[in-house]
Formats: C-alpha cells, sequence, structure tokens
C-alpha cells in the first residue's frame, strides 16, 4: 500500500473560514497530518451572501467564482508554506468548493459551488479535483450529503450501532448499518449564527451561552419544528436556499415581543430536536459529534438530553470534529484519481454509485 499525499480543502454554509487539511492517505487509512482554518475575508462573505439571497447578472456570478477561486489558491499557498510543503509533495487537492445553490428535486436539478478550480491549478501547480455532487445529481440523487462514505470510512469498525452527525451550517445524519443511510436533517448553525450575527453582532454564539440566557418558547418552537422539511423523508438535501433569513422572518412577525436570547433558545432547541427526531426513529446506540456545533456545549447537552442513546464528539475518537469535512475531501480526491466510486447511492437516491469529482490539471 503506498501513501500518497493530499489536501483537503472545504469552506462550509457557515462561511466561517477556509479549512484545509493535508492528509497522508491509502486505501485502508487516512492520517491527518497538519490543519488549519484560514479566516474568510469579510468583504467576500458579505458578496457571497448577497449574491445567495437576491437576483445578480452573469457577469456578478463569473466575477465571483473567479474570486472565490483566487481565495483558495491564497490559501493553499499559504497553506504549503507554513507547513513547508511543495507542490511536488501533494499529490491532488480535493476542493469541494463554496455552494451558492443546492437544488436537487427541481425539474432540472443542481447544485452550484463556486470557486474555479483552473485557478487553484495554475496558481498551485497541484491538480485538483472538484465539482463532486455534478454527476450523482445526474444519475438522479440528491448530490448530498457526501460525508456518510467518508464516516463509514472513518468509524466502520465500531462494534455499536452507530450514528454521525456534522453540525455545520446544515446537519447531515450518517446510519452506519449494513445498508449506508444518510441524510440532512435540516438547520445546523445556520440560523443561529445569522440571529446573532443581526441582534449581537457576533460571527457565533461561543458555546451557546447567549442561548443558555434565554427562554425556550414553545409556541415559536412548535411553529419551527412542524417545517415540511422536518417531516420529509430521506433521501433528502438542504442548504442556505430553504433555511435562511426569509424562513426566520416568515416566522417571526407574530412573536415580534420575545426577546433576542429567548429566540436564539428557541433556535437551538430547533436544531437539537429536529437532530434528536431522527436519531430516535433508528436504532442508534451511540451518536458521534462533529462540525462546529461540536463545540457548542450548551447544543451538545439538549442532544445528550433528547437523544436516545450515548452522545460524544468525535475528538474522543481520535478524529478532529473541526476539520472532518476538509479530511473528508481529501479522501474524496483519493478515491477519484484511483478511479474509485463513492458507496453512496443508498445516501443519495441516485440511481448507482457514480465517480465523483472532475480532474482539472
Amino acid at each position: 500500500m503506498n501513501n500518497e499525499l493530499y489536501i483537503g480543502v472545504m469552506s462550509g454554509t457557515s462561511l466561517d473560514g477556509v479549512d484545509i487539511v493535508l492528509c497522508e492517505i491509502n486505501e485502508n487509512s487516512l492520517s491527518l497530518l497538519h490543519a488549519k482554518e484560514y479566516p474568510f475575508e469579510t468583504a467576500l462573505k458579505e458578496e457571497i451572501l448577497h449574491t445567495i439571497h437576491e437576483a445578480q447578472t452573469l457577469k456578478k456570478l463569473g466575477e465571483l467564482n473567479h474570486k472565490i477561486g483566487l481565495l483558495y489558491a491564497k490559501t493553499i499557498l499559504a497553506f504549503l508554506k507554513e507547513f513547508k510543503l511543495t507542490a511536488t509533495d501533494i499529490t491532488a487537492i480535493g476542493l469541494h468548493g463554496q455552494t451558492l445553490w443546492h437544488e436537487p428535486n427541481s425539474n432540472f436539478p443542481f447544485s452550484m459551488q463556486l470557486g474555479d478550480p483552473n485557478i487553484v491549478v495554475a496558481k498551485t501547480k497541484i491538480k485538483t479535483i472538484a465539482d463532486f455532487r455534478g454527476m450523482d445529481i445526474a444519475h438522479g440523487g440528491q448530490g448530498a450529503p457526501f460525508a456518510p462514505a467518508f464516516h463509514k470510512f472513518l468509524f466502520a469498525s465500531l462494534s455499536e450501532n452507530v450514528a454521525v452527525v456534522n453540525i455545520g451550517g446544515m446537519a447531515n445524519i450518517t446510519l452506519l448499518e449494513d445498508e449506508l443511510k444518510g441524510w440532512d436533517s435540516g438547520c445546523g448553525n445556520v440560523l443561529l449564527d445569522m440571529w446573532i450575527d443581526q441582534t449581537q453582532g457576533k460571527a457565533f454564539d461561543k458555546a451557546g451561552s447567549f442561548a443558555k440566557s434565554g427562554t425556550l418558547n414553545k409556541e415559536l418552537f412548535n411553529a419551527m419544528i412542524d417545517d415540511k422539511y422536518f417531516k420529509q423523508k430521506a433521501p433528502k438535501s438542504t442548504g442556505r436556499e430553504y433555511f435562511n433569513e426569509t424562513w426566520l422572518a416568515n416566522h417571526l412577525p407574530i412573536f415580534h415581543t420575545i426577546s433576542d436570547q429567548d429566540i436564539q433558545r428557541t433556535l437551538l432547541e430547533v436544531t437539537a430536536k429536529s437532530i434528536a427526531n431522527d436519531i430516535n426513529e433508528t436504532s442508534t446506540d451511540k451518536l458521534i459529534v462533529c462540525g462546529g456545533g461540536a463545540k457548542n456545549s450548551f447544543l451538545m447537552q439538549r442532544l445528550d438530553k433528547l437523544c436516545n442513546c450515548e452522545v460524544v464528539i468525535s475528538d474522543t475518537l481520535g478524529v478532529n470534529s473541526d476539520y472532518l469535512e476538509a479530511e473528508a475531501f481529501a479522501w474524496f480526491a483519493y478515491k477519484r484519481v484511483h478511479g474509485e466510486v463513492l458507496e453512496l447511492h443508498s445516501v443519495t437516491g441516485a440511481k448507482k454509485d457514480v465517480l465523483a469529482g472532475a480532474i482539472y490539471g
């Protein structure tokens, strides 16, 4: 078994930064060698959010694709320099791209990730794998979530009935059963981050302290948790095109007297309860939590209370909860370079497992 070095690059729906990892990978194992988060440029973050929520010209969209490509190239080069790596050390980069819109259920389904991989190749001189979701969608799948295939690779040796939940901007669940299953349970951090930014000027609610200072509003909670997405059966996936400012605003007018911290508390309960409802319909004995939500201690408390199983953070099992998604795309790049399909049709609903990702460079 030959070990190869791959870089994984991930910037999720939270838009809190660009995660970059260096992984040593072979057929049976993956080792995380280096990892770092690079901050998202404020102006670019605002431009991305504006593009998602407002009509745009093709010129603006094309320019944004170029700008995000430059950001990825800049951060990868900084990563290489910091960890004293050269382009010839790296077999390939797995580049997820920045999701702007995910629409797998329309008459003409698609998932749009921006960040031109041609620019990344031109600047770094490293082969880059991108556009991971398109082939799955072309074969009738949701194109998401993809993390379950990697979760199976990481945790398949565990003997319990295990589930994994990655809580980023959205939350996705993996069931490690004989037939792999997974889906997006709904909003993860996206509404929590959005609300505390609007009301407190903070990027996120550290440890859930602002939410913890509030009181759950049961009427608002019931209205939110009654949303049709939470009732939908898998396969299903979602993103900012659904859980966004408009979704939140549509629930709040009749609740205008609720304090900001009570709304934050209620939004946290929506995230926790939507995950717990899905987990409690399974035979899960252990729930492994990763992603940014794993650092929200109050959210973890609520999951521990609401889920009928043991709840642990992936770090306790030797897997860094912050960088697991970036590691996944390093591994996906390995799979594509070696011509191996991702076994995801049972998750996404695609007609078959496919080679995921296009090779640039």
